[in-house]
């Protein structure tokens, strides 16, 4: 491989087609259905599908097949299938995944800025969903379309792009299990969807949390009253919900109270974490956007990036029965009620965390008031398998070639709810998780980015890494990693 050929390849490639691609998907709210009910009505998923399926189309690479696969009542999901090529092997599989499915629109975007409205400042292009993930599509076929410029082997790759990976990927399992016959059994995973620790190397990502979470909701009124005639008789619905919290969390130190909500840490994930401190330093905490004065939850930096990846956290991301201060008279109001999202470390059953969470929040009611609890998610987290030494190499001598550093590996404390399934159903692939998202994107909030020098890099870094695999197979090299049992693996830098 000429990695300098590839270097120019995918640059011109992005410069020319992907960022203005972006540019247009970035101005189609494509929520996904958590957060558009009437998303079918709307089209507006339909329409993300139909740019980066034309686009696909319009590259006109030998072979391939495309598919828009629409199951009944589920989201849609884009399938691409690219035949081995200059000598690669159709018998082996590469997987590489990503989404198109958006966050909601969210509040606190700079003046200037806007969730449907793509601007470019530098190297940064602003908007809802170009790092996360409307990027994976073109980063992943250039990626093999660099590969075939310089008439280099690769197996056969299968693209797979989803469109509710931010409702949970509840309609994912359905397609991968009907499309299993034509996707066979990968013996390698890229994921483009995950984080990374700065833009100055390629960053690998070994862990990902589970989620459970949903609304909480305390009743002690049939309609509002007024408070001073009310309070210090009706219990007020804020302080109720404030007690059934406690229950969950230390509310000094933000600590989960729950033991059996909590894991014990594999070492070499202890180990990657004091690592990647050391590389990162503060930057563990200051690339988010912190008013001033504020402190981290930790004095060590290791400790906090544990935090982030393998310790559980609960966030409160919305709140209902609050009018806002501006229209808020006198009075004791009927409800208070927040959405839930409790991150998990990555090796704890989701379902059984989920069911926990219940039995906590619902048992004796405080006050005897209406207690309710509607549980939206409960997802498992992935804990990645043991690193084949050709990976490791391959990731190692990518990072080198396109970023002159050495490659970096650590958890995320978001979820992916693919990679768990991809873990249970090909046991014996290796996985390569890697992204876009690094210091002060902020997918999911305001002013999200898609860093485009970083976008570039890791698509060359996936070209390398195909080519490799390719390689590693002729030698025998790429089937056989032994699945450990019980859902926990171990081994090697775990990556990616």
């Amino acid at each position: 491989m000429d990695a300098r050929r590839v270097e120019a390849f995918v640059s011109k490639k992005w410069d020319d087609e992907i960022v203005p691609q972006l540019v247009d998907y970035i101005r189609i709210p494509c929520k996904s259905p958590m957060f558009d009910a009437d998303w079918v009505a709307h089209g507006y998923m339909d329409q993300a599908v139909e740019l980066m399926t034309r686009w696909a189309q319009a590259q006109g690479v030998e072979g391939m097949q495309l598919e828009v696969v629409r199951l009944e009542g589920r989201t849609p999901l884009i399938y691409i299938e690219v035949p081995a090529a200059n000598g690669g092997s159709d018998e082996d599989c590469v997987l590489l995944y990503g989404h198109l499915d958006k966050q909601p629109e969210m509040v606190g975007w700079d003046a200037d800025l806007g969730p449907w409205e793509p601007v470019i400042k530098g190297d940064r292009l602003y908007g809802r969903g170009g790092a996360d993930d409307g990027y994976a599509i073109f980063g992943s076929l250039t990626a093999i379309m660099a590969l075939r410029e310089q008439g280099l082997p690769h197996a056969r790759c299968v693209i797979l792009i989803e469109a509710c990976e931010e409702s949970g990927s509840y309609d994912l399992p359905a397609y991968v299990d009907h499309l299993a016959p034509r996707i066979g059994k990968p013996s390698l995973v890229v994921c483009l969807d995950s984080g990374c620790g700065n833009y100055d190397q390629l960053w690998c990502t070994t862990s990902l949390r589970g989620l459970t979470g949903g609304n909480l909701s305390v009743k002690v009124l049939d309609e509002g009253v007024h408070s001073g005639d009310a309070s210090g008789i009706v219990p007020s619905s804020f302080r109720l919900l404030r007690q059934l919290l406690s229950r969950l969390e230390d509310e000094k130190t933000g600590r989960i109270l729950l033991d059996e909500l909590h894991v014990e840490i594999p070492a070499e994930r202890l180990e990657q974490a004091r690592k990647a401190a050391e590389v990162l330093d503060t930057a563990v905490y200051d690339k988010f956007p912190m008013v001033e004065g504020l402190v981290p939850m930790h004095e060590d930096l290791a400790e906090l990036v544990l935090n982030r990846t393998w310790r559980p956290a609960l966030s409160v991301t919305g709140v209902d029965g609050m009018p806002p201060l501006s229209s808020a008279g006198n009075v004791l109001r009927p409800h208070t009620a927040v959405k839930l999202s409790l991150r998990l470390p990555p090796t704890l059953d989701g379902k059984r965390a989920g069911e926990r969470l219940k039995e906590v929040l619902l048992r004796d009611p405080p006050n005897g008031a209406q207690v309710t609890l509607e549980l939206e998610k409960a997802s498992s987290g992935w804990n990645a398998p043991a690193l084949s030494p050709w990976l490791e190499q391959a990731i190692e001598e990518s990072s080198r070639q396109f970023f002159g550093r050495s490659a970096m590996y650590m958890g995320e404390g978001g979820s992916i709810p693919f990679m768990g399934m991809l873990g249970e159903k090909f046991p014996g692939a290796q996985f390569m998780i890697t992204g876009v998202l690094g210091p002060h994107s902020n997918a999911h909030g305001p002013n999200e980015f898609l860093h485009i020098p970083m976008g570039k890099r890791v698509t060359a870094c996936v070209s390398h890494v195909i080519h490799q695999h390719h390689l590693a197979s002729q030698r025998g090299q790429t089937q056989g990693v032994a699945a450990v049992a019980g859902g926990e693996q171990h081994g090697g830098h775990g990556c990616c």
